[in-house]
């Protein structure tokens, strides 16, 4: 009985995993070159206050509070038509499980309040970059 019952729930645990993994997709590109800090974009290149509440419509995108305060790592340098949007994480008090995600955020949702590297670099996007899991 106890060995039927381990089976059943080994099979249930992969169908999660599994079921997870066909979840991670590759996205659409948001934009072809990104200005980082540096060339692994792993410094920050300023800080942002969020101007309204933003809801991320997929996993590349992070959520925003109004008032709330962001880091940012990097800014898509925008195609034709598009939105411009920046990478960033999350800082609050409040919303300590949203902490150390990065996601991207549309720009005109926050204001730059302070630049903490002024020389950047241009670097080309990578599929990675637009990675859905």
């Amino acid at each position: 009985h106890s060995l039927k019952m381990d089976k059943s729930l080994g099979l249930i645990f992969l169908w999660i995993c599994v079921g997870h993994v066909a979840h991670a997709a590759l996205m659409e590109k948001l934009a072809n070159f990104k200005i980082c800090a540096d060339k692994d974009c792993s410094y920050v290149v300023s800080m942002a206050k969020g101007l309204e509440d933003y809801v991320a419509p997929d996993c590349r995108y992070i959520n925003l509070r109004r008032g709330q305060s962001i880091y940012v790592f990097s800014k898509l340098k925008p195609v034709e038509r598009a939105g411009v949007f920046w990478s960033g994480s999350v800082y609050s008090e409040r919303y300590v499980d949203q902490m150390g995600v990065i996601g991207y955020f549309p720009s005109n949702y926050v204001n730059e309040t302070h630049v903490f590297q002024e020389k950047t670099v241009e670097i080309p996007t990578t599929d990675m970059d637009f990675f859905c899991a």
